[in-house]
Parts: C-alpha cells; sequence; structure tokens
C-alpha cells in the first residue's frame, strides 16, 4: 500500500512538473507570439486579395439574376436546405432511437477527412456533411452565376474555393477529431509543441503565416542535396556555371547546357542520385552544364528581361562554346527559362547567328492566351500591386511567389502542412523537393514587370512581337529542332497552352510528349521510379485535346524518348572532356556559391 501511495505521488509530482514547464512555456510563447505579430510586415492590399470590383460584379450579376430568374435561385436554395434538413433530420431519428451510431457516408473519398472518426462518429459525421453540402452549394452559386465574363468568373471560382477550403472543419481544432485526440493522448503536448511551429513560423517570416514544409536541419545544398561531382568554371554577376564531371569514357560532342528557372533553385534537377536528372545525362554521355542563378537583391533593381538574355543566356553559351571548342550546343530551358530560351532563339534568328543545335522545353509557356490556373493571379489588381511593391523594394521578394503557388494547391501546400504542425505539434518531414520547393529566390523588379506586362498579360511574343535588345522578337522565328515537355496536371504552365506556343513555333522538326503529373513530379520523373506514363502524338494539325485523344500512351519516364531524342542531336563519341580541361581558372566545386545565397 505504501508502495502504491508513493508511485502515485510520483505521478502526480511527475505531471505537475510537466504542467508547470508548459505553462512557463506558454507564457514565453505568448510573448513571442506577441511580439512577431506587433512587427509584422506590411504587405500590400493589392496582393492579399482581388479587388472590391470583382465582388462588386458578381453582387451585381446575383441581383441581376435575382430580378431577372428568381425561380433559378429559389430552386438551388431549396435543394441546398432540402439536403441539410433531410441530413438533420436523419442524425436526429437515430439519436432518437439511442442509435449512436453516424448515417451512412455517401461523401466520397476526400483526404482531409481520411480519419476514421469523420465516418464513424455522429458529431464529426454530421460536421463534415454539413460543410460538403454548404461547400457543394456555395460553388455551384458561383458556377451557375450569369453576366460575368470569363476572366472574372475563373477568379470568383477560384476565390471562393479557397473560402471553402478554408473553413473546412478539419482546420479547426475544436472540430478536428485527429488533433483533439492527439492532445488527450500527449496530454497536451501537440498543442504546446504545434504554438511553438506557429511562433517560429511567424518569427521567421516577418510576422505573415508561411507554413514550413520540411525539416531545414535534415538537409544541406552541396552536403546531401546536389551532390553530382563537378566544377564551377565561370561567373558574372548573373549566374555561375557548373561543367559536371564526366563518368564514361566517351561522351558526345556536342556538349549540353540547362537554364534552370530563376523563380527557384537549380539543384531541383539534382535533389539525390536516385532522383537527379543530372547524374542522369552525365552518365548517358554527355558534357553537362548547368546554369545557377543569382538570388538578386535590391541592387539588382533594374535587371531586365533583355539582362537576363544578353548577360545569362548568350553569355553562358557563348562560355560553353569557348570551354569546349564546339560551334554548336544543345540547349534546354525550364519554366521560365524555357520562356526565356525561345526568346533568345528568336533573337538569334534576327541577328542571323546559329549557335543552338536543338532546343527543349521543360514545362514552358511561350502562348499565354490561357494563363490556366496560375492565371487568376495576373489580373490589373494583382499585376499593379507588384508593379508598386518592386518600386517600393527593388526586388519581389521570393515570399510572394511562394504564397501564389502554394494557395494554387492550398489543401496540399497549406492546409494540410498547418493541421500536422500547429495542431498535432508534428515536426516538418525531411522531405527533399519540399525543402527545395521552400528555398525560394528573389526577382528583379524590373524584369518581374516586365514578363508579367509584356508576356502573361499581353501575350506580346505569340502576337505582334515584344522588343527585347532592340528587335521585335516573335515566336515563330524559333527555328531550330525542339522537343517540349508539359505535364498533364501541371496547375503553373498549363500543357495545352504549353502545346499551342510549340506549334505556333517556326521550326520543321518538332517533338512534343505529354507527361503524367505535375509541374515537378512530372519532370523529375526518373526511369527507375516506373511510375508516371506520357504520351506521344506527331500530328500537330489540331486542337490540345485533339492531340491528347489521338496520342499513344506509354508506361515510365519520358527520360529515355528524351536521351534517344537528344543523341541523334548530339554528334559522335569523343574523349571525356573535364572541367578545366581548357585550361581554364576552376572557381569552386559544384553546386558553387549563388545556389546557397538565401532571400536577403
Amino acid at each position: 500500500m505504501a508502495t502504491g501511495q508513493t508511485d502515485k505521488a510520483g505521478d502526480v509530482a511527475e505531471v505537475s512538473e510537466k504542467m508547470a514547464e508548459n505553462i512557463k512555456k506558454l507564457e514565453e510563447l505568448s510573448e513571442r507570439l506577441v511580439k512577431v505579430l506587433s512587427n509584422k510586415r506590411t504587405v500590400p492590399g493589392a496582393l492579399q486579395g482581388p479587388g472590391g470590383d470583382l465582388y462588386m460584379k458578381a453582387a451585381t450579376a446575383w441581383m441581376a439574376e435575382m430580378m431577372s430568374n428568381p425561380s433559378k435561385l429559389l430552386e438551388h436554395q431549396i435543394s441546398y436546405w432540402g439536403k441539410s434538413l433531410t441530413h438533420y433530420v436523419e442524425a436526429q431519428h437515430k439519436l432518437a432511437r439511442g442509435d449512436f451510431s453516424a448515417p451512412e457516408d455517401r461523401s466520397g473519398d476526400d483526404r482531409r477527412f481520411s480519419d476514421p472518426m469523420w465516418a464513424e462518429h455522429p458529431f464529426f459525421n454530421y460536421l463534415k456533411q454539413q460543410y460538403l453540402f454548404n461547400a457543394h452549394a456555395m460553388t455551384e452559386a458561383v458556377d451557375k452565376l450569369e453576366g460575368l465574363d470569363p476572366a472574372d468568373r475563373k477568379r470568383l471560382n477560384y476565390f471562393s474555393q479557397q473560402i471553402v477550403d478554408m473553413m473546412s472543419p478539419t482546420n479547426f481544432l475544436g472540430t478536428n477529431p485527429e488533433a483533439l485526440s492527439r492532445a488527450v493522448e500527449t496530454e497536451g503536448q501537440s498543442l504546446v509543441d504545434g504554438l511553438e511551429n506557429l511562433v517560429r513560423d511567424l518569427e521567421a517570416n516577418d510576422g505573415e503565416l508561411v507554413v514550413t514544409l520540411a525539416d531545414k536541419d535534415a538537409f544541406e545544398v552541396g552536403g546531401n542535396l546536389a551532390t553530382t561531382p563537378g566544377k564551377v568554371v565561370y561567373r558574372n554577376r548573373m549566374f555561375e556555371l557548373i561543367q559536371y564531371t564526366p563518368t564514361t569514357e566517351q561522351v558526345h560532342k556536342t556538349p549540353l547546357l540547362i537554364f534552370p528557372p530563376w523563380i527557384n533553385k537549380f539543384y531541383i534537377l539534382d535533389l539525390k542520385d536516385k532522383n537527379s536528372l543530372v547524374k542522369w545525362i552525365v552518365d548517358q554521355g554527355y558534357t553537362l552544364f548547368v546554369v545557377s542563378w543569382v538570388n538578386p537583391d535590391e541592387s539588382y533593381a533594374d535587371v531586365s528581361l533583355g539582362d537576363y538574355i544578353e548577360e545569362g543566356f548568350l553569355e553562358a553559351i557563348a562560355q560553353v562554346k569557348e570551354i569546349t571548342g564546339e560551334p554548336k550546343i544543345n540547349a534546354v530551358g525550364y519554366c521560365i527559362a524555357g520562356t526565356t530560351l525561345s526568346l533568345t532563339l528568336s533573337l538569334l534568328e534576327k541577328r542571323g547567328e546559329k549557335p543552338i543545335n536543338s532546343a527543349t522545353f521543360f514545362t514552358t509557356l511561350t502562348d499565354f492566351s490561357d494563363r490556366g490556373e496560375v492565371g487568376v493571379f495576373l489580373e490589373d489588381d494583382f499585376v499593379d500591386g507588384i508593379e508598386r511593391e518592386v518600386e517600393r523594394t527593388g526586388v519581389l521578394d521570393s515570399f510572394y511567389m511562394s504564397r501564389t503557388f502554394s494557395f494554387l494547391r492550398s489543401n496540399d501546400l497549406i492546409y494540410q502542412p498547418a493541421i500536422r504542425s500547429y495542431m498535432m505539434g508534428q515536426t516538418p518531414p525531411a522531405f527533399d523537393l519540399l525543402y527545395w520547393n521552400g528555398d525560394g529566390t528573389n526577382l528583379p523588379g524590373k524584369m518581374a514587370v516586365e514578363y508579367l506586362r509584356g508576356l502573361c498579360q499581353d501575350d506580346k511574343f505569340a502576337t505582334e512581337g515584344i522588343e527585347i535588345l532592340g528587335e521585335t522578337l516573335k515566336i515563330g522565328e524559333v527555328k531550330v529542332p525542339l522537343m517540349a515537355i508539359a505535364c498533364e496536371t501541371d496547375h503553373i504552365a498549363n500543357w495545352k497552352s504549353s502545346f499551342r506556343g510549340i506549334q505556333k513555333m517556326g521550326s520543321r522538326s518538332k517533338t512534343f510528349v505529354l507527361s503524367e503529373s505535375g509541374h515537378i513530379a512530372g519532370i523529375i520523373n526518373p526511369p527507375s521510379k516506373k511510375k508516371y506514363g506520357h504520351y506521344v502524338n506527331g500530328d500537330w494539325s489540331g486542337t490540345p485535346e485533339d492531340w491528347q485523344a489521338a496520342a499513344e500512351f506509354h508506361e515510365g519516364s519520358w527520360w529515355g524518348r528524351w536521351g534517344e531524342w537528344l543523341s541523334k542531336k548530339s554528334g559522335k563519341k569523343i574523349a571525356a572532356r573535364a572541367p578545366g580541361d581548357d585550361g581554364r581558372e576552376i572557381l569552386g566545386d559544384a553546386p558553387g556559391t549563388y545556389v546557397k545565397g538565401h532571400k536577403k
């Protein structure tokens, strides 16, 4: 008895001590929370959401419809209230009979509601079902609203969906059974840990809520990321040029130069050995060069799109030619770098210069007539806000680009990570791709506005031409043999728009490949994974829909198909070239220094 009482006393003392520690920690975290929120960064209103004119248009359209066709609105309301009432009565009948099981769940699969409690517990099931009724009613009301032009309708659909996603019961502690269960299991420790995670993220982002997606202590660029051996062989204010060490005795004569996007960092192409496109290319027997862009600060405010072409693309091409002694090279452009590679090719055609033997475009937009999902952020109110912001700061901070792309996949990149981190108190996962996703870069102010106005909004390259470096550049002037890879579920570079752009190019030799999956996973798709397949079709005569309907589907990665195409454009085999063979000074080891520069 005495021993049992001693054990109980010890348990009580341990619980009391832990509670005291947590109370002290909560007080400290609360002080930090108040401090960081009081010094929160000022985000321009135009970059917080659409202007009031969009909601005014929606309200006007709704009022007009109510006056002209009231029966339509009444039918919608009756349907909604009918479903809600039926749901309520069903639940009440079961309770009245003493049946505490949930009604039959016909809502289908939704990853947000994967916890069994959503289907089995009557309270949580009721919340879930009613939320889904509300969500359907709201989206249906917007879908059927007449009197809006297509652009306004698309934006209204998008922003109303954001409200729907935000209001999910999974996003609130009191209505999330998984978070509540974990709080009980951990005796509240998960909530303390969650608050600590929240305060940490706010402090790291000047009071703005940006959820940490990956464990930042688990990775090091040049340590366990971007480890393919190579050397920095050239550097200017815009980029470092990396030449990779060969792994084969012989290589193709024509070198390959990759231009990654400067919206992010190049090591998405070289995360780890098992999924590294860089390593795979080197192992196929190519002399590979990759551009690593600088992460600009306010001193780059006046850097233009023309500067990226002249000091970036043209200079890198010239350096690769000089290092290898070859008159022509093969080039790859990814995302915005693919767009800029096409501008560069048009400029070279204008100048009568032909240093590019072939071009490959990864998820590249050159025709912006349909801007896809990202188009909701490309209307005047947002772009005006960006223009004012870069006039003030000199750069478009990586925060804005990261947040924009995250909201395009808000459930996956905002709400679910926030639930795990803040409600469940979990440490972010050690996931290399998500680590890269959070390692953003700034954009020079002038270049950002030129790109958004001249290309994204006005679509000048695909229409009347865009003025850059004293020339009017047009899409039809891209005449080199080319291959384009687009991704079926890409939410940034819509594959149909990519197809239309390639269709308008003047090349007589074009190959288009449509990979399964999205903007990143569809490209970083190593053959060893045997994961995502791809479509091919040589007929360019119809619409993107016609092309896909007649396309052949092939299991597995497109890398091998591209490799076969590229080898035919790369000449005979010669003795492998190593960095420094041309006698120039080696500036450092890959991945270089620019890639390690964080936002300023």
